[in-house]
C-alpha cells in the first residue's frame, strides 16, 4: 500500500446490527440509521482516523449473504471483490451471533484482512447472552472486538485494532468454510483463489451440479460453520428470546398480524396528512405573501417585467408551494418511521409481506419502498392541488 494513498476500509454487515451507528459514531457523520434490509443502497463514505492516520471509511449496504441476489448483495459482493478496500469492518449482533456469522465467514473469503466488530453487547448482557470473544477470535481467525456503539463503547478499542491490521501488525487467519467434497475438488483443480475459484463456479457449476444445487450447498456449508462456531463460543439462555416471541406471536400471527399492519400504517398516514394540514397552510400563506414585496423589491432593482414575472410567479412561486407542501409532512412521517423501525416492527412488516410480494416475482421488503411512495404521490398531487388553487387565486387578482 502507498503511503501516500489512504487506506479505504469496508463497513458491512446484516440489516439491522448497527451498522449505520457504528459508520456515524467513527466518522461523525449523521447517516439516517434504518432497521428494514437494505436501506443503504450505495456506499456511503466518510473519514475517520486510526492510529493517527486519517482512513477512507465506505458503509457498504446491509445484506445477509453475499451471494448475489439482489442489488445490495451485488453491491456489497463486488465492492470487496474489486480489491479497493484495504480491509473490512465486519458488524455482528451479539444478541444473534449465529445468523450474523455467515456473512462474516463469506466476506472473509473474499478479504481476510478484517476485524469483527461484536456490536449490540448491551443488550446482549440483557438477555443473559454469554459470549466467549477470545474463543471466538480462534475460531474465526480474525481480531474480534466488542462493542456498544450507541453508547460509545469499544469504539476506540476498534479503531486500534483496525490501525493493527493495516499497519501489519496483525495478520488475520482467517477460518475455511469446508464446502463438499465435489465442491472443494473443483475449487482446487481450477488453480484459483477460494473467492475467485466460486465466484468462476458460480458461473460455470462442476458436473452433476445446477447453478441453484451449488449455491444450496454453499449457503448450508457457511450454515453450518457458523453453528459450530456459535455452539462453540456463545451461550443463550432458553428464555432469551422470549419477549420477541410473545411479540411475534401477535404481530406476525395470521389473525392479528395483517390488520395490526394495516391499522399502524394507516394511523401514520392518518397522523402525517392531517397534522400537516395547518403547518402547510401557515407557510403556504407566509411564503406565497412575500411574492408581492419580492416583486416590487425587483422591479426597484430596474428588471423588467417579463423577468420579475418569471422570478416570482415562476421560481418563487414554485419553491415556496414546494416547501410548504412537503416539509410538514416530512417532519411529521419520518420521526413516526423512525419509531417503528427502532421497535422492530418495520423488518416483520416485510416479512409478513413476502410471501404475497413474491407471487408477482418481488419481495417483502420492497412493501416499504411502495408505502413511502405512496405516500409521497398523495403529497405531490396535494402540492399540485395548492399550486393550481394559488395560481387561479393570483390570476382573480
Amino acid at each position: 500500500m502507498s503511503a501516500a494513498r489512504t487506506p479505504v476500509v469496508a463497513l458491512m454487515g446484516n440489516p439491522n446490527v448497527g451498522k449505520s451507528t457504528v459508520f456515524n459514531a467513527l466518522t461523525g457523520a449523521r447517516q439516517h440509521t434504518g432497521n428494514w434490509s437494505g436501506k443503504t443502497v450505495s456506499g456511503a463514505r466518510g473519514m475517520m482516523r486510526c492510529g493517527g492516520q486519517p482512513v477512507a471509511l465506505v458503509d457498504l449496504p446491509g445484506t445477509y449473504s453475499l451471494h448475489p441476489r439482489s442489488e445490495e448483495e451485488r453491491v456489497a459482493r463486488a465492492f470487496l471483490a474489486s480489491g479497493e478496500a484495504d480491509a473490512a469492518v465486519l458488524v455482528a449482533d451479539a444478541t444473534c451471533l449465529e445468523r450474523n456469522l455467515i456473512l462474516i465467514l463469506q466476506a472473509l473469503e473474499l478479504l481476510p484482512r478484517a476485524v469483527v466488530c461484536l456490536n449490540l453487547m448491551d443488550e446482549a448482557r440483557k438477555k443473559r447472552i454469554r459470549i466467549n470473544v477470545a474463543a471466538l477470535e480462534r475460531e474465526l481467525g480474525v481480531p474480534v472486538v466488542p462493542c456498544a456503539a450507541r453508547r460509545g463503547r469499544g469504539l476506540a478499542q476498534l479503531t486500534q485494532t483496525v490501525a493493527r491490521v493495516l499497519d501489519g501488525a496483525v495478520d488475520p487467519q482467517p477460518t475455511v468454510i469446508r464446502y463438499p467434497e465435489e465442491i472443494e475438488r473443483a475449487i482446487q483443480d481450477s488453480g484459483l483463489a477460494r473467492a475467485e475459484a466460486l465466484a468462476v463456479l458460480a458461473a460455470d457449476p462442476p458436473a452433476g451440479l445446477t447453478a441453484q444445487q451449488l449455491d444450496d450447498l454453499t449457503t448450508a456449508a457457511a450454515a453450518l460453520r457458523a453453528e459450530e462456531i456459535a455452539l462453540t463460543c456463545m451461550h443463550m439462555p432458553d428464555d432469551a428470546d422470549a419477549r420477541d416471541r410473545r411479540i411475534d406471536r401477535i404481530v406476525l400471527s395470521r389473525r392479528f398480524g395483517l390488520p395490526l399492519m394495516l391499522l399502524l400504517l394507516a394511523a401514520v398516514f392518518y397522523i402525517t396528512l392531517s397534522g400537516a394540514n395547518v403547518p402547510s397552510a401557515w407557510l403556504s400563506e407566509h411564503l406565497l405573501g412575500l411574492g408581492a414585496p419580492l416583486a416590487a423589491a425587483l422591479t426597484v432593482l430596474g428588471l423588467p417585467p417579463v423577468a420579475v414575472s418569471l422570478l416570482v410567479d415562476g421560481v418563487w412561486q414554485v419553491l415556496a408551494t414546494v416547501v410548504s407542501v412537503m416539509l410538514p409532512p416530512m417532519a411529521i412521517f419520518f420521526p413516526l418511521f423512525t419509531l417503528l423501525e427502532d421497535a422492530g416492527y418495520l423488518p416483520r412488516v416485510a416479512f409478513q409481506l413476502d410471501h404475497a410480494f413474491r407471487r408477482a416475482h418481488a419481495c417483502g421488503k420492497q412493501s416499504l419502498t411502495m408505502c413511502l411512495g405512496e405516500k409521497w404521490m398523495r403529497h405531490m398531487c396535494n402540492g399540485e392541488d395548492l399550486l393550481s388553487k394559488n395560481v387561479t387565486r393570483r390570476g382573480s387578482d
